[in-house]
């Protein structure tokens, strides 16, 4: 069986995965493939306990598995092995209790990760973040099959002018700019299908809304990690983009 026939959930599990290994061996560290696979253990059973009591039955998901990859590489190594269990508790948790029409209303990796920063002192690391000759080439692929190019393209935009106006007042090169941005939150976390818009306009504008905010919560050097914050505010707009067709008022 080829890999591209595979589910697209499937395909972006074995990604995750053999980037976790690759990682593991770059950097020598197996606490961060230990701590990974419980947030993934934590995830996958939260999940399954949680469709048990709705449906009545047993159930193993892929989007559970992503979710609990995700906060093994943002979470810290040095966090505690429970904090990784308590944001995939929480992560898998936001899905059936914050909703909005049957659908949940926050990323759930994001909003998991958010909460034991916030409530609990934990600490983001952000693993392989700035590897962007294996995320460019490896999130173009699945931004395309997902069709959340305007998300990105919205979001890489906006974001490398306002750093580019930076850049220039403070003297420092564009390419430096480029080469540390987060890949891993514009290639893996921002395109989440269910908690992004679903027209065209609506995905420019969620991309161009994160892109702002993420620079001014930067720039303000909010206490909270910048790019989970951004994107949970900015999920609070699907709702209302998809609604009204990706029009704002603004923009009529």
């Amino acid at each position: 069986m080829k890999l591209q026939s595979l589910p697209i959930k499937t395909q972006l599990i074995i990604f995750l995965s053999l980037f976790v290994l690759y990682l593991t061996f770059l950097q020598k560290d197996l606490l961060f493939l230990f701590k990974t696979l419980i947030a993934v253990a934590g995830a996958i059973s939260a999940e399954s306990l949680a469709v048990f009591f709705k449906q009545k039955k047993f159930a193993l998901t892929e989007s559970s598995a992503i979710s609990g990859l995700i906060i093994g590489f943002v979470l810290s190594s040095i966090s505690p092995w429970w904090m990784f269990l308590l944001a995939s508790v929480f992560a898998i948790g936001s899905k059936y209790v914050l909703r909005i029409r049957e659908k949940h209303l926050f990323n759930p990796a994001a909003f998991g990760i958010f909460l034991v920063t916030a409530l609990l002192g934990a600490y983001t690391q952000w693993r392989g973040a700035n590897l962007w000759y294996v995320l460019v080439p490896a999130g173009a692929y699945f931004v395309l099959k997902i069709r959340k190019i305007e998300v990105v393209l919205g979001y890489l935009a906006v974001f490398t002018l306002l750093s580019g106006v930076e850049a220039f007042f403070q003297n420092t090169p564009l390419w430096d700019v480029l080469l540390y941005q987060n890949y891993f939150f514009i290639f893996v976390m921002l395109i989440e299908p269910k908690t992004t818009p679903i027209t065209r306009k609506g995905k420019v504008v969620f991309g161009v809304a994160a892109a702002i905010l993420v620079f001014i919560l930067t720039q303000c050097r909010v206490r909270f990690e910048a790019e989970l914050l951004s994107l949970l505010a900015a999920n609070i707009l699907v709702y209302l983009l998809n609604k009204y067709k990706g029009y704002l008022w603004i923009l009529r």
